[in-house]
């Protein structure tokens, strides 16, 4: 991700007006100077989005810890004339970086003293902005909810452990994994818990005394029940109480010398920083990148030095040394063997993955069987991450005493009575797998609501989760309206909203659309790939999302097409003809190359075909066009670890309040529930996991179009025009606030 970082702040800089150098391999470069520093060019850094690592190159420098090297690096910049600097590392470069800051004044007199600088040059340049992007694969900086590159290295483990898990199961192995990370877990944790790994070793929470024991049980138990493999993660900084590390090679002993299992070591490595960036990376990068220039256009000698960080979806700026500071404390607390203390200090999510773990992990037996029927099925399109909602709400709804239905074919299965109860061991191994196992269907309720109100009766469903996309949100919408009617109807619904199109109101992600933009951008970097070979070729690519834009807007960002369009930003011919001049400018440098991507329904009238005709015969003799339709390879493949993780939280947190819900509506033996807040949709709202109730959502819906009136992604919009070089004003820009850790 650090490539699409170096693109934004590039393009974004010069885009203000300013001047903008690389620096190469890293501190090292600025010591040197030299060739080391280069002004860059919108083209420059063209075509580098797709590429791991980093094209400026990246170097750990000794000379920058001292005062020397310092006073040397401030001199090359002083020559440039450059006193903005944007830093994207680990804590250590940020840290060096805000030291860097601090000398500044002192350097420059130091400088003018050795009559190296004039005392007008040292006054041209008296003050020296700083600000951080956070590029680490571990996650371990406090403040930030996702570095740079995390994403990704959670796709190359992700990889590896489905790899790992076919031939595991084949031969009935036991797998020991190590993954990076340093002192943090965040890596280890999110790949255990997206894997459903049998057993975990992070750093910040050590296992109790007596652990060779526990886990040697479990792991035979797990067999004895009829699994074939067990997967057992290790961070590598992973230690035991008294602060001893525990290797990966201590487990595997252990398992054979205990319980004889055949057992392989598989410690992951430099592999997990290689790779193609993910999607999630590469818009995460590119919005931080247009932050950070921000910022240093706003710095003024009484801002801290910052990081730009994400929150939610939003970009906010923190201070730098708060951020190192918690950071710091983590370490501190761990060293300390204050381990729940650390865990809190990681962050919300850091917690709240660990105790979904914790919950997940293993079987419990329910304390008591509870009274209440829960039904699970999945509505709509097929999209990446329903089973591993599925699994966890199956498992959840067990651990509470439950009894657990789960429904064929949406509610066409609802209504012929395809429902069977199910076990814990009857969803092991559903999360990695993509589609749906439960099989969908877009039946609405309508059409067979007798039917349905007769099987709620007859298997006395109490509450019914409903995973899918816009008509399972429209169904139990239907449902709702239908109380009056049938008492029946009178439960607790939840819907989970799991489409590619992410057009599900009360939530700003949707199930699914993760593993689809990542599709349809591995799709575009190869089609990227194909013109750049033939040369003078614009290639139009057409998107599924039905009439939301999202898909083809964060994809165009994700590539860096060349323009995306979509129904919720009309429109006209004149548009059309500005893009085809765009392109024609284009083929005249050295990037001979155009991509364009439609949403299948953004305009009546300009269809994919339009466009092709349009750029066609415009473009004639300076360009040729190709179509790619990309169709239902978006719907397909294995579930990105964010599906993965967000399924199983929300899996986890809709059977809790439903739970919870039933509690409050039982009465003398029967649940009756008719409250507004009785059936909800759950969703990420910003950061925060929120239940919106279906009747509510209703007023802020369009149904002719299957759309939220409001979508906060549009604001992405902005970064995909400038990127591409289009004159646009940047008032509509919204500047992240100043916050704290």
């Amino acid at each position: 991700g650090m490539n699409a970082a170096v693109r934004a702040v590039t393009r974004m800089g010069i885009y203000v007006g300013a001047k903008v150098f690389l620096i190469y391999e890293g501190y090292e470069g600025l010591v040197e100077g030299g060739d080391n520093i280069k002004q860059a060019n919108w083209l420059s850094v063209s075509n580098i989005i797709q590429l791991g690592g980093t094209v400026i190159g990246s170097a750990r420098c000794k000379a920058f810890t001292t005062r020397a090297g310092r006073l040397r690096a401030a001199r090359n910049l002083v020559e440039h004339g450059i006193t903005n600097l944007c830093v994207i590392g680990g804590d250590g470069s940020l840290t060096g970086a805000d030291i860097f800051r601090s000398e500044w004044a002192g350097l420059l007199e130091e400088l003018v003293q050795d009559g190296q600088i004039s005392e007008e040059v040292a006054r041209e340049n008296c003050r020296l902005n700083i600000v951080g992007l956070v590029g680490s694969i571990d996650n371990d900086f406090c403040g930030t909810d996702m570095t740079i590159g995390t994403d990704s290295a959670l796709h190359r483990i992700m990889e590896v452990i489905d790899a790992i898990t076919t031939t595991a199961q084949s031969h009935q192995r036991t797998f020991v994994l190590e993954v990076m990370g340093r002192h943090c877990g965040y890596l280890a944790l999110v790949s255990g818990l997206a894997s459903g790994a049998d057993w975990l070793f992070i750093p910040e929470s050590p296992p109790e005394d007596g652990w060779e024991d526990l886990m040697c049980e479990r792991l035979g138990e797990t067999r004895s029940r009829g699994s074939r493999l067990n997967i057992i993660i290790i961070a590598e900084g992973a230690i035991d109480r008294s602060g001893k590390p525990i290797s990966s090679n201590y487990v595997k002993d252990l398992v054979v010398q205990r319980l004889g299992f055949d057992t392989r070591v598989t410690v992951l490595g430099h592999v997990q920083r290689g790779g193609t960036p993910s999607a999630f990376d590469r818009v995460l990068s590119s919005k931080m990148g247009m932050e950070a220039v921000m910022a240093l256009l706003e710095a003024t000698p009484d801002t801290p030095a910052c990081v730009v960080s994400l929150s939610g979806n939003q970009s906010v700026r923190l201070p730098l040394m708060e951020c190192v500071q918690v950071t710091k404390d983590v370490q501190k607390a761990m060293d300390e063997k204050r381990f729940d203390e650390a865990i809190q200090l990681r962050g919300r999510s850091f917690e709240n993955n660990w105790n979904i773990y914790k919950l997940l992990a293993h079987q419990k037996p329910a304390q008591e069987k509870s009274p209440f029927s829960l039904a699970i099925l999945n509505v709509g399109a097929p999209a990446a991450g329903m089973n591993a909602a599925v699994r966890s709400a199956v498992r959840i709804g067990i651990c509470q005493g439950h009894t657990v239905y789960v429904v064929s074919d949406g509610f066409e299965g609802l209504s012929k009575g395809q429902i069977r109860e199910v076990g814990w061991h009857d969803v092991a191994g559903w999360r990695g797998r993509g589609g749906s196992m439960l099989g969908t269907k877009r039946t609405l309720p309508k059409t067979c609501m007798e039917k349905i109100v007769e099987n709620v009766r007859k298997f006395n469903i109490q509450g019914l989760l409903v995973i899918g996309g816009f008509e399972a949100y429209e169904g139990v919408l239907q449902l709702v309206e239908a109380r009056g009617q049938y008492e029946e109807l009178c439960i607790i619904m939840c819907v989970i909203p799991a489409t590619i199109s992410n057009n599900v109101p009360g939530t700003d992600f949707s199930l699914g659309s993760d593993t689809a933009v990542n599709a349809a951008m591995e799709s575009c970097d190869r089609i990227k790939q194909s013109a750049s070979g033939t040369k003078r070729r614009v290639f139009i690519v057409e998107t599924m999302g039905g009439y939301c834009g999202y898909l083809s807007t964060v994809t165009g960002i994700a590539v860096g097409a060349d323009a995306a369009y979509v129904y919720e930003d009309p429109f006209t011919i004149h548009d059309l003809k500005a893009n085809v001049e765009h392109l024609t400018d284009k083929m005249k440098t050295d990037i001979q190359r155009g991509l364009v991507l439609r949403n299948e329904k953004c305009h009546e009238h300009y269809t994919t075909e339009f466009l092709y005709n349009l750029y066609s015969s415009e473009g004639k003799g300076i360009f040729d066009c190709r179509i790619n339709v990309l169709g239902h390879l978006q719907q397909g493949g294995a579930p990105t670890p964010f599906d993965r993780n967000y399924g199983t939280k929300l899996g986890v947190k809709a059977v809790l309040w439903m739970s919870e819900k039933l509690q409050e509506v039982y009465r003398k033996g029967r649940v009756f529930a008719n409250s507004v807040d009785s059936a909800c949709v759950i969703g990420l709202r910003k950061k925060v996991v929120a239940f919106s109730p279906v009747t509510e959502l209703k007023k802020v819906t369009d149904f002719e179009h299957r759309l939220p009136q409001e979508q906060w992604w549009l604001n992405l919009r902005l970064m995909l025009k400038m990127l591409a070089n289009y004159q646009i004003s940047l008032t509509e820009y919204i500047s992240g606030t100043m916050e704290h850790v």
